[in-house]
């Protein structure tokens, strides 16, 4: 499997990154473990979690997804084989979030705890948090970091604005930069990204790696109408996606697999990977899920198929 680095982290990263949210909610802990294996097993490496998975659930803590693949690096023992990456930031309780430095160190000793592992590959801020001067913060990952317990840093849902302060700050001050943005980002959801955001990451040779991938499943194609959002754990999400300009995207998305013979999901996902995007984040409830998913970093797309996706989803 071909890699590429991830920023300047030093990290070599396969283009198809494993999405943690699901594990221990719409994937069990033995389905979980099922789509590990196999997602190893196919020479990727990259996995992405968050201290607060699942807490959005009722009778979930938050914490879940973190347990539920430290349970399987236990088992497994193939902690060198894999990226762990991981964030910090989500309320997790009464005053219990944020990126002051009093919390990171908390809640980086409750992810190591619950990974089961001495250290996190890479560690990211999960959003913002304006109330914390940047150099507290990146101060905090700086010592975490020599203390060997985060290999790098990165950024989630971070504006142009914050993100380059936070980069000419580390420049200035010899701290830790942010190497990676974690952005929402797919053909259906364009506009946060492209532009300034992007332009900044080609610019400071940041590596991306894209959350909603797939648009909460809009871009697989199995959404097409309302009655199809019935009893889906995220059709709330994808409601909004149904109108004309949706729609127009999964009918190139159509028109796209009848000449490739690849899926829309996997044509989704290569699109990402076309435009620049490091290891777009995708979540898989089963093995069969998996196999079609990493389909998409064997697909490579012509020049006149991601302009008529571009021109579909503009």
């Amino acid at each position: 499997m071909i890699t590429r680095m991830l920023g300047n982290s030093g990290l070599a990263v396969a283009p198809l990154a494993l999405g943690g949210n699901v594990f221990g909610w719409t994937a069990g802990e033995q389905t979980s473990f099922e789509v590990l294996d196999a997602f190893v097993a196919s020479g990727l490496n990259l996995i992405d979690t968050a201290d607060v998975y699942s807490r959005w659930i009722p009778g979930h803590q938050g914490g879940e997804s973190e347990t539920v693949l430290g349970k399987w690096l236990k088992s497994r023992g193939k902690r060198s084989q894999v990226i762990i990456a991981t964030k910090v930031g989500m309320e997790m309780g009464a005053a219990e979030q944020g990126l002051s430095r009093a919390y990171i160190l908390r809640a980086v000793e409750r992810s190591l705890q619950r990974l089961g592992t001495d250290y996190i590959d890479l560690y990211q801020s999960h959003r913002d948090d304006p109330q914390v001067p940047l150099e507290e913060t990146l101060g905090t990952y700086a010592d975490l970091i020599q203390q060997g317990k985060v290999r790098a840093i990165g950024a989630s849902n971070f504006t142009a604005q914050r993100l380059r302060a936070a980069l000419e700050l580390s420049a200035a001050r010899g701290l830790p930069r942010y190497e990676s943005l974690q952005p929402g980002y797919n053909l259906y959801d364009r506009a946060g990204f492209e532009g300034e955001l992007a332009a900044l990451c080609r610019r400071e040779h940041l590596g991306v790696i894209s959350y909603f991938s797939l648009a909460s499943g809009f871009l697989t194609g199995k959404y097409r109408s309302a009655a199809d959002l019935a009893n889906r754990a995220r059709g709330y999400r994808v409601k909004d996606m149904l109108n004309e300009r949706g729609l127009r995207i999964l009918h190139a998305l159509d028109a796209v697999a009848r000449e490739t013979g690849a899926t829309p999901a996997q044509i989704s996902l290569a699109w990402l990977i076309a435009r620049g995007v490091t290891a777009p984040i995708a979540s898989a409830t089963s093995v069969q899920q998996l196999e079609e998913l990493i389909g998409a970093t064997r697909l490579t797309l012509t020049a006149e198929t991601i302009a008529k996706l571009d021109e579909a989803s503009a």
